[in-house]
């Protein structure tokens, strides 16, 4: 793929205002500007990766891949997916950063996109009704409306360990691994989390390392991926039904080309579930997760069901009775899918070979980093390698690290600090003429990325159209609209089995973080059903001007 980057404005300050600055430029930023571009808007995107890829320019660590399949990974817009060939069934980082730039050539983008260029500063001026935005250099761009498509992991999650600035090795965030790659070849490699960064990284790891030290948390109930490499002929054969497959992905519960099977687990003989079971375990994939029966994650007995299922297929691949306790242990951590599963190509197999040990990290928590490696109650892990597979500060915290200021200089942080409102994940009250697109509130965390971008795209570029037809330069949610959109999801929330784990669904995994749920867990049709309701009513939490 090409490396070539755009420069970030040189001005000081921009002599132009453009109709619309997009901040973020993955699957939602990209989008928006194609669509907006051929409406004949003014726009241009800010991106501070170095080129194409979004949040797939940053996972560049070993074995990083793709939870969907790359024929539901990918745009439907403009038929592009009729050109384009995946290696494989799941693509990889490199193979999706491909993908995108083919997106960006056919489209002509990168003339209108700014890589390298972090937006810092955000301001709004009521009298000329205009955002003013300030990035890491300094430069600035006025603009009439702002969308944010920062995503839900643009800022990783680093842990508080005394010493690590004395650790003598090198120590990565697998969200901010070094673009020319890390050699693990013999050497010591301990890696701290197991959401799916963690789990792609041992993958990996354990087959060059001379030792692996996984220091587990939380057990990952990690589902067979099925991975399989594709030719040109598989590609055409996958691509017959995809117009019907992308219908179905906009309104499934989660954006894939599939939903909950409409039965009961609970309904089902033993025999019965379990066949079912085993052909859904065949085939892999998140269907095991979001094809699952309707009950699994409305029932504690029908969840059980699976998750007893699950531990017997890990004790089957993992002959050390001791590691496979620790892997899938008797009692569930938490209930099955209530905390997002990975997809595991030979995971549970590498703890077999002698090189690869996993730690309880709740009976052993790490006391000190030193230079050698980390010491836990359990004793030292000699280290050269230290990754920190720790996650990030979900779905707000991109968009905090920016500072925004709004209507008589109120700060978006501060309204935001003990608790998110929004209308619909889109707006928030005090900070007009803002569009966040991928962010909280939103489905972000439940729905395939290019699904979102898609999805929630269409109904902005209407939104904004409505407002251009209508003569209106200025729009702003009501306060009444965004507590009322938190009590719904809050509603939701407690409804659910959600709040049986400790997840980043609703802030648990960062220190501090005020608990409350950030993804809209009520599933993609009753998501957009409740916008076209409002927009039919002439967008009634709106007040325009």
């Amino acid at each position: 793929m090409t490396t070539t980057s755009t420069a970030a404005p040189t001005d000081t300050v921009a002599t132009d205002t453009l109709d619309i600055l997009v901040i973020g430029g993955g699957f939602s930023g990209l989008y928006a500007l194609d669509q907006f571009r051929d409406r004949g808007y003014s726009v241009k995107v800010w991106d501070a990766a170095g080129d194409f890829g979004g949040i797939w320019w940053w996972n560049c660590y070993p074995g990083a891949r793709t939870d969907s399949t790359g024929q539901v990974y990918q745009f439907s817009h403009k038929d592009l997916w009729k050109e384009y060939n995946f290696t494989e069934l799941f693509p990889g980082h490199e193979g999706v950063r491909d993908y995108i730039s083919f997106v960006g050539e056919k489209l002509d983008l990168r003339k209108d996109i700014s890589f390298n260029t972090t937006a810092t500063e955000a301001a709004w001026d009521e009298a000329s009704k205009t955002w003013t935005v300030t990035d890491s250099e300094g430069n600035t761009q006025r603009a009439k409306n702002v969308i944010v498509a920062t995503g839900f992991g643009a800022k990783p999650l680093y842990p508080d360990l005394p010493g690590l600035d004395t650790f003598a090795g090198e120590v990565y965030h697998t969200a901010r691994w070094p673009q020319e790659g890390v050699d693990m070849t013999g050497k010591k490699v301990v890696v701290l989390g197991t959401g799916s960064s963690g789990i792609q990284v041992v993958q990996e790891a354990a087959k060059v390392a001379k030792e692996v030290t996984v220091l587990q948390r939380t057990p990952n109930l990690a589902l067979p991926m099925r991975q399989r490499q594709l030719t040109p002929h598989d590609n055409d054969e996958l691509r017959h039904d995809l117009p019907e497959r992308f219908k179905i992905r906009s309104r499934a519960f989660a954006g894939f080309d599939f939903d909950f099977v409409p039965m009961n687990a609970v309904d089902l003989s033993e025999h019965e579930r379990e066949l079912m079971y085993e052909r859904m375990w065949e085939a892999g994939g998140f269907e095991l997760w979001l094809g699952n029966f309707q009950d699994i994650l409305l029932d504690d007995a029908a969840n059980r069901t699976f998750y007893d299922f699950w531990r017997s297929k890990v004790h089957e691949r993992v002959s050390d009775p001791v590691k496979a306790e620790i892997l899938a242990p008797k009692e569930p951590p938490h209930p099955f899918g209530v905390k997002r599963p990975s997809l595991e190509q030979d995971y549970f197999d590498v703890f077999n070979q002698d090189n690869v040990n996993v730690v309880d990290y709740n009976k052993h928590p790490i006391i000190e980093v030193t230079p050698e490696g980390i010491r836990t109650t359990a004793g030292l892990h000699e280290a050269d390698l230290f990754v920190l597979a720790t996650g990030f500060d979900s779905n707000r915290g991109g968009i905090m690290a920016i500072d925004i200021t709004g209507v008589d200089g109120a700060k978006l942080e501060e309204k935001w600090e003990h608790r998110v409102h929004t209308n619909f994940g889109l707006t928030s009250n005090g900070f007009p003429n803002m569009i966040f697109l991928y962010g909280p509130q939103s489905p972000a965390g439940f729905c395939n990325g290019p699904t979102s971008a898609e999805e929630q795209g269409k109904i902005v570029v209407d939104f904004l159209e409505h407002l251009k037809e209508h003569g209106y330069t200025r729009f702003e949610n009501t306060r009444e609209s965004e507590v009322a959109w938190t009590d719904h999801l809050d509603e939701i929330f407690e409804a659910s089995m959600f709040p049986k784990a400790k997840s980043w669904y609703w802030g648990a995994n960062v220190p501090g973080k005020p608990r409350q749920m950030l993804n809209y867990c009520g599933g993609l049709g009753s998501y957009f059903g409740q916008w076209d309701a409002d927009k039919d009513a002439g967008y009634r939490n709106y007040q325009f001007s």
